[in-house]
């Protein structure tokens, strides 16, 4: 069965345009109480919401929906997504909601669900929600209409949670560091974690104004900090997204540490005080230098589709306690239940101290493959796999490669795009390799 709302990381688009408008987040919240009164005692749903305007919106249209399904609400106001999963589980909610769209601009937003132990919902419980918002809405006796409370102290709790995170005898003091909050919903916790723990903590990104997320600043545009981190002679910087759940930092010379390179940090730490349980759990886009040096340490690297929901999948599989994105999407799975970008940068300081080393000198033990991805237009999805052209074209490049590198041709989940990434010790020929792919491609999709 194929969901109608739902895709891989809940309900997603542009403002104003179905299914992001008011009225279908009525019908959704009502559609999600009817559900969630379904399945046991517990009936109160905490909702939480990054800093875009439309939040305000769909929060109350939400908040309206679940009343009328009899179900009440906490709302915690502008909150991590993080720390919306964790707070899912504490106040033992039958569920959590996130009004967010990630690092996306202003003008998109989406609802995410977190089920009661934090995790992302399961699709039977999407499926049951589709089907509710097929029915005719209706509304519960008015003796059994939800209520609705406000949590003041969310932003205390999670900032005590992130904390206990690391050793207690741990501290900061002697760091100096750039935080960027990208204008989202970790500017009133993120600063606060790293100042508490003894950090000289200078900010940037932390004044929403409901139309600034994301923009010029965060994990996906980290320029803002690189230059700051060099103005500020700080050890290091740390970006997050809109909704707190990636990390990007940035060591004393200003240079980028991806995802990759962070997970390759965490697991080497792990491994070295006994903590690492399981294969590091990556995607078809993680970088072969981390495999390889992964590899060198006797960890195994297992791969799995391209999204967090996937990641969390294989490691659950897998009994793994880390896995992560190359975006910054982190899962320590020994201290949460989904990606966390404060948490995961305390692992990275952690070992920081810990070791005496600088971010530039921990990064050292991986050498990052040089790697192409080109975007490849399309009218209507097809299976690649089936176009003899391409696949001779990509068994080309791979004997071409040898074991020095790798291809990956996909449909991409979210736009009319074939993504073709190409990566290989030599850049020159990583570079050549991905542009004839992608011309087979285009040549081929265009007859």
């Amino acid at each position: 069965m194929k969901k109608t709302y739902f895709g891989t990381d809940g309900v997603r688009g542009k403002v104003g345009e179905y299914p992001i408008t008011p009225d279908f987040m009525l019908k959704l919240g009502w559609a999600a109480g009817k559900v969630f009164a379904q399945a046991g005692s517990h009936n109160n749903v905490v909702i939480g919401k990054d800093t875009r305007i439309s939040g305000y919106m769909f929060e109350s249209a939400l908040e309206a929906g679940l009343s009328a399904a009899g179900v009440n609400t906490q709302l915690l106001g502008p909150m991590p997504t993080p720390a919306i999963a964790y707070l899912t589980r504490t106040f033992r909610a039958r569920a959590g909601i996130v009004i967010s769209a990630s690092h996306n601009p202003y003008y998109d937003n989406g609802i995410k669900f977190f089920s009661q132990d934090g995790m992302k919902l399961p699709d039977e419980i999407e499926f049951k929600i589709e089907e509710q918002l097929d029915l005719p809405m209706t509304t519960v006796e008015s003796s059994r209409l939800g209520k609705a409370t406000r949590i003041e102290d969310a932003a205390g709790r999670y900032i005590e949670f992130c904390k206990s995170t690391i050793p207690s005898a741990i501290d900061f003091n002697g760091y100096k560091v750039v935080v960027d909050c990208a204008n989202g919903s970790t500017y009133h916790v993120a600063p606060p974690v790293f100042r508490e723990l003894g950090a000289e903590v200078v900010k940037i990104g932390v004044e929403p104004n409901g139309l600034n997320i994301n923009e010029g600043v965060g994990a996906t545009q980290p320029e803002k900090l690189q230059q700051t981190v060099l103005a500020e002679r700080a050890n290091f910087g740390i970006a997050l997204d809109g909704d707190g759940d990636r990390l990007i930092m940035v060591d004393e010379q200003g240079i980028i540490v991806d995802g990759d390179e962070l997970v390759y940090i965490i697991a080497r730490s792990r491994l070295h005080v006994g903590q690492l349980r399981g294969p590091v759990v990556g995607t078809l886009m993680s970088n072969l230098g981390m495999e390889r040096a992964l590899e060198d340490l006797g960890i195994v690297l297992k791969r799995a589709a391209v999204g967090d929901r996937y990641v969390m999948e294989m490691m659950q599989q897998f009994d793994s306690v880390l896995g992560g994105e190359s975006s910054g999407h982190i899962i320590c799975r020994d201290r949460t239940s989904t990606g966390d970008g404060i948490i995961a940068a305390l692992q990275v300081m952690t070992e920081m101290k810990q070791t005496g080393k600088t971010l530039s000198e921990l990064k050292q033990g991986m050498e990052k493959y040089p790697q192409k991805l080109l975007n490849v237009k399309i009218r209507e999805k097809v299976n690649i796999n089936e176009i003899p052209s391409i696949v001779a074209a990509k068994e080309d490049a791979e004997r071409e490669l040898g074991k020095t590198g790798r291809v990956l041709l996909r449909s991409s989940g979210t736009e009319p795009l074939i993504r073709v990434m190409v990566e290989g010790r030599d850049a020159g020929q990583v570079e050549c390799l991905a542009q004839r792919l992608a011309d087979v491609v285009t040549e081929a999709l265009a007859a």
